[in-house]
C-alpha cells in the first residue's frame, strides 16, 4: 500500500508543480514515445534476463503491495517452535523429532504455529537442519557452515528481481533521450514548418527525456530499493533459526538457546526478553 502512496506523491508533485507554473499537459500527453520508451525498457528487460529471472520478477511485483508478514508475532512464533523442539529433544532425546521433521504438517508441535508452517522456506530450513542433527552430524562448525552457505544461496536468488529492476530503472533514462532524439530528427524533418509549430514539435520531443527519468527515478528504481529492503527482513528469520539451533548444539538450555535467536532481530520486531519469557512460560504451562 506504501508503494502506491509513494506514486501518487510523486505525481502529485511533479505534476502538481508544473500545474502551478502554469505548464500546460495537453504537451506531456506523448503516448507514441511512452510506447518507444515502455517498450524498449520491456524489450531490453527480457533480452537481459534470463526464464528464471524474469518470473521471479513477475511474481514479486504483487507481493511489494502487501503488508510485510516478517513481524512479531512470527518471531515470537518460530522461537517458541524452537523452545518446543529442542526441549522435546534434550527430554526425550533428538530422535523423538524424527517424526516431527519427516512431515511438519501432521506433527503436534508445528502445528501448533500454521504462521511458520505457511513461510516453507522456514519449515524447509528448520526440517533439513534438524535432520542432520538426528543424523548424528552434531559438528556445530560444520553445520554452521552449511547454514551460512544455504543462506548465501537464498539471498542472492531473492535479490534477483531487486537487480533487474536496477538495471531497468539505470536504462529508463537513456531510453527516454533514444525516444526524444527521436522526436527531435521528426522536427528536424519538418524544417518547412513554421517556427510555432517547430516549437511544438521540440516540446513533444523534450518530453522523452522527462517521461524517462521520471520513470527511473519515480517509479522503477524505488520498486528495486524496496525489494532490497525486503530481501534483508527475509533473511533475519533464516539467521535467528541458526543462531538458536547452533547455541542447542554448543549446549545451551533450549531457553537460553532462544534467548541467542532473539538478539540477532532488528529492534523493530524483537520482542523485548521479558515477552520472550512470559511466551515460553505460556508453551511450557501447556
Amino acid at each position: 500500500m506504501l508503494v502506491l502512496v509513494g506514486y501518487l506523491v510523486v505525481i502529485g508533485a511533479v505534476f502538481g508543480g508544473y500545474g502551478l507554473m502554469g505548464g500546460h499537459f495537453g504537451v506531456l500527453f506523448q503516448p507514441v514515445e511512452l510506447l518507444m520508451i515502455g517498450g524498449s525498457a520491456l524489450g531490453a528487460f527480457i533480452a537481459g534476463n534470463n526464464g528464471k529471472t524474469i518470473r521471479a520478477t513477475i511474481k514479486e511485483l504483487p507481493l511489494l503491495l502487501r503488508t510485510s508478514k516478517h513481524n512479531r508475532q512470527l518471531y515470537m512464533d518460530l522461537l517458541a517452535l524452537l523452545y518446543e523442539l529442542l526441549a522435546k529433544a534434550r527430554k526425550e532425546g533428538m530422535m523423538k523429532l524424527e517424526t516431527d521433521v519427516e512431515d511438519p504438517a501432521q506433527s503436534e508441535i508445528f502445528t501448533r504455529y500454521p504462521n511458520i508452517l505457511a513461510h516453507e522456506g522456514i519449515t524447509v530450513f528448520l526440517c533439513d537442519y534438524l535432520r542432520l542433527v538426528i543424523s548424528g552430524n552434531t559438528d556445530a562448525h560444520e553445520i554452521e557452515a552449511l547454514m551460512d552457505h544455504e543462506i548465501e544461496t537464498i539471498r542472492h536468488e531473492a535479490e534477483v528481481p531487486g537487480h533487474s529492476l536496477s538495471r531497468v530503472g539505470d536504462a529508463l533514462p537513456a531510453l527516454g533521450i533514444v525516444a526524444a532524439v527521436m522526436g527531435v530528427v521528426h522536427a528536424l524533418g519538418s524544417a518547412h514548418l513554421p517556427p510555432s509549430e517547430m516549437g511544438a514539435l521540440i516540446a513533444h520531443a523534450m518530453v522523452g527525456t522527462f517521461l524517462g527519468v521520471l520513470l527511473a527515478y519515480g517509479f522503477v528504481s524505488p520498486l528495486a530499493s524496496l525489494i532490497e529492503q525486503k530481501v534483508e527482513e527475509g533473511m533475519k528469520i533464516y539467521q535467528c533459526a541458526k543462531v538458536t539451533l547452533l547455541a542447542n548444539l554448543n549446549g545451551y538450555a533450549p531457553q537460553l538457546a532462544v534467548e541467542f535467536g532473539r538478539k540477532v532481530l532488528f529492534s523493530t520486531e524483537r520482542p523485548s526478553f521479558t515477552e520472550l519469557d512470559d511466551h515460553v512460560r505460556e508453551v511450557k504451562a501447556r
